[in-house]
């Protein structure tokens, strides 16, 4: 795994800093931002320290409800979607991927709910995200 960056507890991340650690997958995160808020309403977004993992992660929310995490990892940022286990079989009968569909159905839940990241590369992981999005907003 990539080494993570944004553990500087005195350094909250700005768009400056963030493409320079991610680098070419800056068009990549450009997208997400534009999609998340071209396509729905009282979004907004947070960057907090976490002393327990000693890193800054990027919340975004609509209302009060997390959407998804980000943590900054060299050359690429991980997406992270939490979903309760009470919506398995909506996202088993999704158009999602098998691959991100198994990584949820093994992941260790924590309270209730299991997780789908995605390392960001290329443009099918920006399409996979989309979805993630799509299904985090209707539930």
């Amino acid at each position: 795994m990539s080494q993570t960056e944004l553990n500087d507890k005195n350094i909250k991340p700005n768009d400056d800093l963030i493409f320079s650690i991610i680098g070419d997958k800056q068009l990549l995160w450009e997208q997400v931002m534009t999609y998340l808020y071209n396509n729905n309403k009282n979004v907004s977004e947070e960057w907090k320290y976490y002393n327990d993992g000693k890193i800054w992660l990027f919340r975004a929310l609509k209302k009060k409800n997390t959407l998804f995490w980000i943590r900054i990892i060299e050359d690429t940022f991980r997406i992270a979607f939490w979903f309760a286990g009470r919506l398995e079989p909506e996202i088993m009968q999704s158009n999602l991927p098998d691959n991100l569909k198994s990584q949820y159905k093994n992941a260790k839940p924590f309270n209730k709910s299991r997780s789908i990241y995605i390392d960001m590369q290329d443009s099918v992981d920006f399409e996979n995200v989309k979805k993630l999005i799509d299904l985090k907003i209707k539930n």
